[in-house]
Parts: structure tokens; sequence; C-alpha cells
């Protein structure tokens, strides 16, 4: 999609994690390891924006973790936060607010968007390092950072589970 604005585009990023690893895309233009995601257009919120890149760019349908505040009534609507907030240089004149999503999947088949990207696959904690070409050093600290919040998350959901019966 072409920039809304000349200085200053909003874009969703979605970390995809299962069983321990994380989803990545191996752009084609910007030859780089990064997550799902792209600008939010016009017509859409952020949470619908990250749900739709992740479809295009992976095939998954997914859903978004973190918590939405029980405040929708008519003319408003909750939204789930992004787990953080970036802000990025794309050139000289041109930045990108991100909003960056934890997710997991909930259906569909990965598949590979050949338009925009090189590759896709699933990478554990340990393979991060060793990805070519390198990854940057803040898409690889979101990584590990979702992949320990997810586990975590997990974890606790077990053991909750597990004394309830």
């Amino acid at each position: 999609m072409a920039h809304i604005h000349e200085k200053i585009d909003f874009t969703v990023a979605i970390f995809v994690v299962h069983d321990g690893r994380v989803l990545l895309i191996h752009h084609r233009k910007l030859d780089k390891w990064l997550p799902l995601g792209g600008h939010i257009e016009l017509d859409e919120d952020p949470e619908q924006a990250a749900l739709r890149e992740a479809k295009e760019e992976s095939g998954l349908d997914v859903e978004l973790l973190g918590e939405r505040p029980p405040t929708t009534e008519p003319g408003t609507r909750a939204l789930i936060g992004p787990r953080f907030l970036d802000i990025h240089r794309i050139n000289d004149t041109h930045e990108h607010i991100g909003l960056i999503y934890w997710a997991r999947p909930k259906g569909g088949d990965v598949a590979l968007a050949v338009e925009e990207h090189h590759d896709i696959r699933w990478a554990g904690a340990t393979e991060l390092d060793s990805l070519q070409p390198p990854m940057s050093n803040a898409v690889k600290w979101y990584c590990r950072k979702a992949l320990e919040e997810t586990r975590n998350a997990e974890a606790g959901t077990r053991k909750s589970g597990a004394s309830e019966s």
C-alpha cells in the first residue's frame, strides 16, 4: 500500500507465536526478516489492520493477545491495545509509528505471499541469531519477548486449569 502521509504513517507488526516459535517473513523488497505486518489503511482500525495483514501475509487467521477493556457501548468500540509502540525511520523524510502485537494462530494454513516475500518460517529463540540476512536487534528483541511472554501465559493457563480440576 502507498503511504497515507508524506511524513508519517501508522503500521502494525504481528508476532504470531505457536509451540515456542515465532512466525517470520523474509521481506522481498527490504531483504530483511520481519514479523507479519504493514500499514493501517484509512478505513480500518489497528485491530482490523493486524488481522488483515496476518491473513494476507501468512494465510493464517490469528487471535490478537492482550486485554480489551469492557468499555464498548454505542459509538465506542474498545480495542485490544498493542503490547508495544515504536517509531522507526523509513528514509530521511518518512517515519512509521508501529503498533506491536502478540498473536496466536487460530486457523488456516501457512502460505508464502510470493509477491511480497522470499520465505516464511517458524523460528525458535535459538535460531534468531543465525538467520540470513541477519535480523535487526530490535526485531530479535520483540521476537524473544513475544516468545517469553506467551510461554509464561501458556504456563499460567495450564497451572490454573490444572488446579481447578
